[in-house]
Parts: structure tokens; sequence; C-alpha cells
């Protein structure tokens, strides 16, 4: 018995082996989507394993009647589908603040913070280069009319630089 279960926990060790791919140790640049009215995010991504890393997104906006920005953080497992191509999923949280004006002289302030999920797929070149296409529903929580406990679905392009 005892055989037994060594041979089966050595036989899962290649399995997992097998389809684990090392990704790089940190990425950083654009994450180009709506981001919820906040634009484009300067993202950052930094491996805390083989197959596992956490991401960070930052976005902003300053304007005449718009000031705010938008912080989240996100934890993924990475798996190896063919080559280059990997596909990711996993959970975050972050948060935000805001001001407006609007044409009436009114202004608004807020805070919120939200939950999200993430899904992807990306390609590694040969060369330091990651291109992503991810899906991110995002629930938020807050007072304001601008994020008051909605559900958003953001789709974004990643490009980023990986050393």
């Amino acid at each position: 018995m005892k055989n037994t279960c060594l041979a089966i926990i050595a036989g899962l060790g290649f399995i997992v082996s097998g389809f684990s791919q090392e990704i790089s140790e940190n990425a950083i640049g654009l994450r180009l989507g709506d981001s919820d009215g906040f634009g484009a995010e300067i993202s950052y991504q930094r491996a805390i394993g083989a197959n596992n890393r956490l991401e960070f997104d930052l976005g902003w906006r300053d304007g005449k009647n718009f000031d705010g920005f938008k912080l989240a953080g996100l934890y993924h497992w990475v798996w190896n589908l063919d080559g280059g191509f990997n596909w990711y999923a996993g959970p975050g949280l972050g948060f935000g603040s805001y001001s407006f004006d609007n044409y009436r002289g009114n202004s608004n302030s807020d805070s919120f913070v939200f939950i999200a999920g993430d899904i992807g797929i990306e390609y590694n070149f040969d060369f330091p280069l990651l291109l992503s296409l991810d899906f991110r529903p995002e629930l938020g929580f807050g007072n304001s009319d601008f994020n008051n406990n909605d559900l958003d679905f953001d789709i974004a392009l990643g490009i980023r630089y990986q050393f």
C-alpha cells in the first residue's frame, strides 16, 4: 500500500511538472482597455512561482472635469497551452477614488472598493515581449453614482516588456 501511494504521488508530480512552464520573473507595460472610465493602466507582473504571479494595475485620469485613480491587484495561475501560448485566471481586488464636476457646477467625489476576477490568454515571444488579451469582471462597492454596487466588464489588450 505504501509503495502504491508513493507511485501515485510520483506520477502526479511528473504530470504537473509536464504542464508547468516558467513565466517571466517581471513584466511591465500597459493594459489597454476601458478600465471603467479610467483609461489605460500601467501594469506590472511579478512571478511568485513557476506558474503563479501577482499583477498590479494602476489607471488614472486627469482632466478639466474629472480626476481619479483606480488600483487593482490580482493573483494569477498560469497554464501552458502550446509553445509560447498560456492562459491564466485568478481573483483580485482593488480600490479607487475620483472627483467629478458636472456642467452645472456641482461636484461629487467618492472612494470605492471592488472585487474582480481575471481570465485571459497570452503569448510569450522569443524576445522579451508579452501580449495578452483578458476579460475582467469587477463588482464595485461604494455609495456614489459612479460605482454603486454594480458589475462591470472590462476587456483589455496587454503589452508588456519582460525582464
